[in-house]
């Protein structure tokens, strides 16, 4: 190839900007793994870090509740407080995702992230020092405004993983979000135990410990590039977006890069962020949107919640001691974060839809075993031993693709101007399923039993067909393949507009030909 010769071509070793073959940088791998550690890996530290001291943080509701009133409190109420102390981290979780399209515009994803420590911070303090104020309120203000933190963080995270990404490995990259998810979980799991911090004198230490990972990121990820897509499409600021080409290509001349996202901006629809509202009354749109909630419903509502409620009773008639148990359930926050790990290093191999569709039929068919073997533990000694197998199945089935695939659809579904408004709705399902299942499981297990288990086979059979049916492969695709993968079902034909978009390009592509910048298979992305 000639010198300045620019090859745009979908290859599974070009780049996301289409530029050859590009090795991965440190910058890049810096940027996402401090970026998830003050993110994701607080979500998940945050999913498996109150099962520990639960019986501690109940006593000391009822201690306090003494000390105020002179009486202890009643069962029903402290369990009604337990339950608010750990439902409300999904209501700050919605609010946090209602106001990620206002951050990300407004300080850029970098900024949003680094915003967002604050909140981390903060709840760290309130969950920390909530003991020694003797106010139960400060535990659950705390546990509220963490849920803020995740909020944003699933939101901004995965927003600026995949525009900081090369498009081939854009999957790869984006997968730090669902690893760290699953490191913080296990990580919640260990710090836990009794050796560690789970005891009735350490158990604030536990939620203290959420400051640490918020302190790293904020000291390495100001050192790091925003987006080049948000400085050069939304700030217009080209210095700032060749210095951030620079730092995650490696190399020194990124002119083609900035030239193909000038194009890019050039062929989209709109020039503004558009809205939520804008984003749904779009037709061209609308099957992206349809398919970033159906994937994101059934992230949450796929029964791996449901999982961990039934993981300490098996093992307990299997015969473990209680004593023995905690160390067992190590092993599904490790099988959680080697799936994970296993999915992030195959996904660009094997592509998103597949590794989609293979993890929710997996579950189906694992929660259909689970159920026949519940209801067989009794008469069989064995049988529990075969029903954990199954529980750990599920799990890896879930972190082979659903865990974190999801996140990453959403940022490829969409161009620019609708990636914000879209993390918004993806967000604002997340969390409202969040709820929805701690709020309903409780009686769903009651009037179900074992059988509860059979709603959320449903649920993932059904995920995995509308998969099967719907979704196209986005794998090392640029925006305008996959737009147009969905224009037959969207029932949009290309207009006079992104003819015109397409005319615009090729003359851009004509100038830079007779300037001796030479372009060639130019393949540019646009949106329907």
């Amino acid at each position: 190839m000639k010198p300045g010769h620019l090859r745009l071509q979908k290859s599974t070793n070009d780049s996301a900007w289409g530029i050859g073959p590009q090795r991965i940088t440190a910058c890049l791998v810096n940027a996402a793994f401090f970026g998830a550690l003050g993110s994701s890996y607080l979500y998940g530290y945050n999913l498996s870090v109150v099962n520990a001291p639960a019986l501690y943080i109940k006593t000391f509701y009822n201690k306090t509740w003494m000390e105020r009133y002179g009486e202890p409190i009643g069962a029903d109420l402290v369990t009604m407080l337990w339950s608010i102390t750990v439902s409300i981290f999904a209501i700050g979780g919605l609010l946090g995702a209602l106001c990620v399209t206002l951050l990300t515009k407004l300080i850029g994803r970098k900024g949003t992230l680094l915003l967002n420590n604050v909140f981390a911070v903060i709840a760290a303090l309130l969950l920390a020092l909530g003991e020694k104020a003797r106010s139960f309120e400060m535990l659950i203000i705390g546990r509220f405004v963490m849920g803020v933190d995740s909020g944003i963080a699933l939101s901004a995270l995965p927003m600026y993983l995949g525009e900081i990404s090369p498009r081939h490995m854009r999957g790869s990259i984006g997968q730090f979000n669902s690893i760290l998810i699953c490191l913080g979980v296990f990580t919640g799991q260990v710090l836990g135990l009794p050796e560690f911090l789970g005891q009735e004198s350490r158990w604030n230490f536990l939620f203290a410990f959420l400051a640490l990972p918020a302190l790293l990121q904020l000291c390495v990820l100001p050192f790091l590039p925003e987006s080049p897509r948000f400085l050069l499409m939304e700030r217009r600021d080209e210095a700032g977006a060749e210095k951030a080409f620079r730092a995650f290509l490696g190399k020194k001349d990124v002119s083609k890069e900035l030239e193909e996202v000038h194009a890019e901006s050039r062929a989209q629809n709109t020039l503004h962020m558009a809205s939520v509202t804008e984003l749904l009354l779009n037709p061209a749109l609308r099957w992206q949107v349809i398919t970033v909630v159906v994937t994101m419903a059934c992230y949450q509502l796929c029964g791996l919640n449901a999982i961990w409620y039934y993981t300490n009773g098996i093992l307990r008639d299997s015969g473990f001691a209680e004593n023995v148990i905690p160390y067992i359930v190590l092993s599904t926050g490790g099988i959680e974060t080697l799936a994970a790990i296993v999915s992030g290093l195959v996904i660009e191999r094997i592509g998103r839809r597949p590794l989609l569709i293979f993890g929710f039929s997996a579950m189906a068919f694992f929660f259909g075993l689970l159920t026949v073997f519940l209801n067989f533990q009794d008469q069989y000694s064995w049988m529990p031993y075969l029903s954990f197998t199954c529980i750990l199945a599920v799990i890896a089935s879930f972190c082979s693709g659903p865990g974190g695939i999801p996140f990453v659809l959403t940022g490829e579904l969409f161009e620019q101007s609708y990636r914000p408004a879209a993390f918004m709705i993806a967000g604002i399902v997340n969390w409202v399923a969040n709820f929805a299942v701690g709020l309903l499981f409780p009686f769903m297990q009651e009037s179900l039993q074992t059988y509860a288990f059979l709603v959320f086979l449903v649920v993932c059979v059904l995920g995995a067909v509308y998969l099967y049916f719907i979704l196209p492969e986005t794998k090392n695709k640029t925006f305008v393949d996959i737009s147009q993968s969905f224009a037959k079902i969207n029932k949009v034909p290309l207009g006079d507009k992104e003819i015109e978009n397409e005319l615009a390009i090729k003359a851009g592509s004509k100038e830079m030909e007779e300037n001796g910048k030479v372009m060639s298979d130019v393949e540019m992305e646009s949106s329907l």
